[in-house]
């Protein structure tokens, strides 16, 4: 199998680090052939702490994914999460020179390139300029105004903000375990690709993905990205409340919650109790079922009203921007007992649990289907997305050129001297993501 038809994609989380291969098959569905997961000990809240911890566990679950494959690995798609990560809304406008012409990308590609050189807190980068809605000379609510006339080309963003420190952290960590970083996407959009349908993101609906140190929140509407946020809280909170309201330590803390865990206090009754085994001879702990899921709710319910009052920031409660399509929950902490219920009474939105088999193949793995695995299998599916639309780009570029071989020494060449190879029909092609991680990938040569 050539490396072309194979992606790599790798989610540092702040418990587990997974590494997952995938390829497409003749459906055009995506198959998963190799995955291998360590537990990660140098990520908290999604930022990397310890630089050498996190070179260890990525070459672990690297090994394992090639070792189940039978593939070596040499670049990955990375997923960026964090609580340093933080997203706002922005016009912009740009005065084109001669609106006798048409729209084409190149005007987008400046028009978010101006968008790039805002002025940002101090250490803060821009990671991604998402163009929502355009207007060409004042015409509103235009999704796709390339060959289009006219003089003005104004549009929406939203723009997704991060500390340059940490995600040059992660690119460090990823270099050093023998890997090249091919791109970089933001993990509640990777996640959202796993488990929401097209008819889903048209309708309006909110992404929950709920992780070990962050939940993370991407809302859709109309089919287009309009709210991010990162929640620092997640699963390992729980696991710290049981831990200091139990008096446990924290690996029973976890086997209580994933066991016998549940977000519902009302569903236990008072005399269902479990039995823990002391330390060195001391003697077990008995904990009642309900007064373990009142700790979990407490938790839970902080944190569904944080991610409530984000929906809310965002405007659902106007009649235009309403969510018809609900909340979808997804990431390992979607799997607590009757969390879904919960979420539908404090925020009476429908909801369901997301598992990313919307895209998979059918002969998968029962595993590779679990919510947990979310982002894993988003950032495969965008990784093949990419290679296949600069395939795509590739072959176009093929056909209409009447010299071949003048092309092909043209395209590789870094700088090209003739500026007609830069402005072919082609260039649409290439998504805000591609260049976007183009630029990344300088960055942190420069950075080095």
């Amino acid at each position: 199998m050539e490396q072309n038809d194979i992606a790599v994609g790798l989610d540092i989380g702040t418990t587990k680090i997974v590494a997952m291969i995938g390829k497409k098959n003749e459906y055009g569905k995506v198959e998963i052939v190799g995955i291998g997961k360590s537990k990660s000990l140098g990520v908290h809240r999604g930022v990397v702490n310890n630089i050498t911890q996190t070179i260890q566990s990525i070459q672990q679950a690297i090994q394992e994914a090639e070792a189940d494959s039978g593939l070596k690995i040499s670049d990955v798609v990375v997923g960026i999460a964090g609580q340093h990560i933080r997203s706002l809304q922005h016009s912009d406008y740009i005065t084109r020179p001669n609106p006798e012409e048409v729209i084409d990308a190149e005007d987008i590609h400046s028009l978010c390139n101006q968008v790039h050189k805002l002025v940002m807190l101090p250490g803060e980068e821009i990671i991604h300029v998402l163009p929502q809605e355009f207007k060409v000379d004042g015409q509103a609510e235009i999704k796709e105004p390339i060959g289009m006339y006219g003089g003005r080309l104004e549009a929406n963003f939203h723009v997704v903000v991060g500390q340059v420190s940490s995600i040059r952290n992660i690119g460090r960590c990823v270099k050093s375990a023998g890997l090249d970083l091919s791109a970089v996407t933001l993990e509640p959009l990777a996640s959202a690709n796993a488990v929401l349908s097209q008819e889903e993101k048209e309708a309006g609906v909110a992404l929950i993905d709920i992780g070990g140190g962050t939940t993370d929140l991407a809302i859709f509407k109309d089919g287009i990205i309009r709210h991010t946020a990162v929640i620092p809280f997640g699963g390992n909170v729980i696991t710290e409340d049981i831990k200091e309201g139990c008096s446990i330590i924290e690996k029973q803390a976890e086997l209580l919650k994933i066991k016998f865990g549940s977000a519902w206090p009302g569903e236990n009754k008072d005399n269902e109790i479990v039995s823990i085994p002391g330390l060195r001879g001391r003697e077990p702990k008995e904990i009642t079922l309900k007064n373990l899921s009142k700790i979990i709710h407490a938790r839970v319910v902080e944190i569904i009203e944080q991610v409530y009052l984000e929906i809310k920031n965002y405007g659902h409660e106007d009649q235009k921007k309403k969510l018809i399509g609900g909340l979808v929950l997804t990431g390992g902490g979607a799997q607590l007992k009757h969390l879904k219920q919960l979420v539908e009474y404090i925020t009476g939105m429908d909801t369901r649990i997301g598992f990313p088999n919307e895209h998979l193949a059918g002969n998968n793995e029962s595993e590779t289907t679990s919510p947990m695995y979310a982002t894993a299998v988003g950032l495969v599916m965008n990784s093949l997305e990419a290679s296949k639309s600069s395939f795509q780009e590739e072959a176009v570029l093929k056909e209409k050129e009447p010299e071949p071989v003048e092309i092909e020494k043209e395209v590789p060449a870094p700088e090209c001297e003739e500026p007609q190879v830069q402005v072919e029909q082609p260039k649409p092609r290439k998504s805000i993501f591609d260049k976007w991680a183009e630029k990344f990938k300088d960055f942190l040569d420069n950075a080095e």
